[in-house]
């Protein structure tokens, strides 16, 4: 189907507001063409990502969440970036292959898919390297169906259990509903995780490499240890086990916020989040990442300068 066919009514998120996006712009405050901000090697990702080379990462404009805490907010709340077309697009995968990515890391991706299989298609017999795709978890299983033979790695956000804190949050009160569905088809499309060892990492310890598999982020956020809590239960209790690895991240970072959520204008505590990695050890989910206390800060945010796009 041509591309303007599939954005004059737009139901590629679980929002499915049925925009004409060559006349106006939906929730994700995409337009009616392919927006990136930058695509180049990205080192802070988890270990298994970025390797020692980096991972070829692409920054689409816009969000299909947009949430009120987001630390890309210079892409996902003001879709700044830069517009490409399918080649361009396909053109830029293979220059970060060939500058030694381990893998092609399509970030917020979801409402550009039109164009982005497209490019995808173009290069499958040259691209030798895994495509991740990192969302935010809020995803149609539709969608995930149409990505399976194009993604290897997933790597969704699993952000709330609470409904009222997603449509607080995100403006999305069906978040748990949606993304339960979409992390279970995610596991279901790729099997169990799949490695490889670095054999050359330039004077660094080398890293195992994923292949294929799911990695599911969870952000604790301010005073929502109990949230965090009960979403590592249900992964506990309802995913399959040895089926996919989690990612505890400690790096809210309060730079973006409003009076409107007070209660956000603050980082973490250590306690809270040792209490979140204590539980998900104590369930059972041993395999995966947390993070240093460290990790919350503004430099871990790359800038969006239109860098690789040229």
């Amino acid at each position: 189907m041509p591309i303007e066919q599939q954005i004059t009514f737009c139901q590629l998120c679980p929002r499915m507001c049925g925009v004409n996006r060559l006349e106006q712009t939906g929730f994700c405050g995409a337009p009616g063409q392919l927006m990136a901000a930058r695509a180049a090697l990205h080192h802070w990702e988890e270990p298994c990502i970025s390797g020692t080379r980096g991972s070829g990462t692409v920054f689409f404009s816009g969000c299909t969440l947009r949430c009120c805490f987001c630390q890309n907010y210079q892409i996902s709340q003001d879709a700044f970036g830069k517009a490409l077309s399918p080649r361009q697009l396909a053109d830029i995968f293979l220059r970060l292959q060939a500058q030694g990515a381990h893998n092609i890391n399509l970030v917020t991706a979801t409402q550009y898919l039109p164009w982005i299989l497209p490019a995808l298609e173009l290069v499958r017999d040259q691209l030798h390297i895994p495509v991740v795709y990192n969302c935010g978890g809020y995803e149609r299983t539709e969608t995930v169906l149409a990505l399976k033979d194009y993604v290897d790695i997933w790597l969704p956000d699993l952000k709330y259990f609470d409904s009222e804190l997603s449509a607080r949050y995100s403006r999305a009160r069906d978040y748990f509903d949606v993304a339960a569905k979409a992390v279970t088809q995610m596991i279901t499309q790729v099997g169990a995780p799949s490695f490889h060892e670095e054999t050359e990492a330039d004077g660094q310890t080398p890293h195992s490499i994923m292949d294929r598999g799911v990695i599911i982020r969870h952000l604790v956020l301010p005073g929502q240890k109990e949230d965090s809590i009960r979403l590592l239960h249900w992964m506990a209790e309802t995913l399959p086990r040895g089926q996919f690895y989690i990612s505890l991240l400690s790096q809210y970072t309060p730079f973006y916020h409003s009076s409107e959520f007070p209660e956000l204008n603050r980082r973490i505590t250590s306690y809270e989040y040792q209490k979140v990695v204590d539980a998900a050890l104590n369930l059972g989910l041993e395999q995966g990442f947390m993070q240093e206390k460290s990790s919350a800060k503004e430099e871990y945010t790359p800038p969006f300068d239109l860098e690789g796009l040229d």
